[in-house]
């Protein structure tokens, strides 16, 4: 429920800022011999910029249950050696060079 919220939220935030960004480049806003269209572009401009922050929750709360801590340790010690195979490689080869 409140993943479509925020979908709800961005995808609102999305059009109301495009609209506003277009209408405030392409239509020629004057009221009084005042243009209004930079209003309407920097407020639609902001307007997209906060429907990111609802992308990234709505992507991020719907990302599926993580990988608990005993699966990954298998995984985790074999990356550990790899890094540490690496490592000596590539200090050995370092050392050598750096006494040459």
């Amino acid at each position: 429920p409140v993943c479509s919220c925020v979908l709800l939220f961005a995808v609102f935030m999305d059009l109301f800022g495009v609209s506003a960004l277009l209408i405030g480049v392409f239509v020629p806003l004057e009221i009084g011999g005042r243009d209004f269209g930079d209003l309407l572009v920097y407020s639609g401009a902001l307007l997209v910029l906060m429907s990111m922050g609802g992308w990234v929750m709505w992507y991020s709360g719907n990302i599926e249950g993580l990988i608990s801590g005993n699966e990954l340790t298998h995984k985790r010690n074999a990356v550990d050696r790899f890094a540490r195979t690496l490592s000596r490689r590539i200090r050995k080869a370092h050392r050598s060079h750096s006494t040459s």
